[in-house]
């Protein structure tokens, strides 16, 4: 499986996620590349950043 179906996958996952599977999503995903992680974080509900934040701690 190549990177880039792999991160659509993932990226499908996180756009039907709630916070809580974002947020679990986000964190435990490994191999993303800072602009897929990125691209992640821009579908991420900004209210909720303080959240993740603590997550990410």
């Amino acid at each position: 499986m190549n990177g880039a179906v792999n991160f659509q996958e993932i990226k499908q996952r996180f756009l039907q996620a709630d916070v809580d599977g974002k947020i679990e999503i986000y964190t435990t995903t490994q191999g993303l590349t800072v602009e897929q992680f990125k691209e992640l974080l821009q579908s991420f509900p900004l209210q909720h950043l303080d959240k993740l934040e603590k997550a990410m701690a």
